[in-house]
């Protein structure tokens, strides 16, 4: 067992209209399965964090970032499997057709743009003492007003 925590890197992609990309993550997954995720995923060997930051959002939805807002946060978890993670999270602008993710198939199901008023969907299918994925887009709101968004 690995004794330093696992890095992560995740993004909060927003549109036009101030709302957040989230997808369903598969039935299938050993970590949160069927549950509301954003964009994101493990550091590779070597990678750094906005590096992996990119390669994520390009493998998860087929679009590439085109500007890092800013950071939302940094949060410590113990996953389904264990391991304790390390993930920082960013706002992000993409390019691409916003309208048609290209999700990785087995991996993501769905996918949905939530506005500030619709982050309890990201408690379904979550242990209800959980609720660190709708903190997350309650901060990555709050982020957004701050810059002016």
């Amino acid at each position: 067992m690995p004794t330093e925590p696992l890095r992560c890197a995740g993004a909060l992609i927003v549109d036009d209209d101030g709302r957040l990309f989230f997808q369903r993550r598969s039935p299938e997954r050993r970590l949160f399965p069927n549950c509301w995720d954003i964009v994101g995923g493990h550091l590779e060997p070597g990678e750094g964090v906005e590096d992996a930051l990119r390669r994520e959002v390009t493998e998860e939805t087929g679009w590439t970032v085109s500007h890092v807002l800013g950071q939302v946060g940094e949060y410590r978890y113990t996953g389904d499997d264990g391991l304790d993670r390390v993930e920082t999270d960013f706002l992000v602008r993409v390019d691409g057709d916003l309208a048609r993710p290209r999700l990785e198939a087995g991996k993501h199901t769905e996918f949905r743009w939530l506005g500030e008023e619709d982050v309890a969907l990201l408690d379904e299918h979550r242990d209800v003492n959980n609720g660190l994925i709708r903190r997350i887009a309650e901060e990555a709101f709050a982020a957004l007003h701050s810059i002016g968004r």
